[in-house]
């Protein structure tokens, strides 16, 4: 398999990246887990009222529902 020169120059840069990294001093706070388990909760009731708002188009797609008839059927 031959690998072009581009290709190895990118493994390479990618590689030195990697090995000469500096180590990151940072501290999270108790704030910060809240906040991120808020955004989680958040983004899952979101999934949870757009899936409510299009049930029905959502069944229709896959095959689940029957499409409402608009033909009037006083006949």
């Amino acid at each position: 398999m031959k690998i072009s020169r581009l290709n190895r120059v990118k493994l390479l840069s990618f590689c030195l990246l990697i090995t000469l990294s500096i180590n990151a001093e940072a501290y999270l706070d108790p704030g910060t887990g809240s906040m991120m388990l808020q955004v989680i909760l958040g983004g899952i009731a979101a999934i949870g009222v757009a899936l409510k708002l299009y049930w029905h188009k959502l069944r229709v797609f896959l095959g689940g529902g029957k499409k409402e008839n608009t033909e009037d059927d006083t006949t």
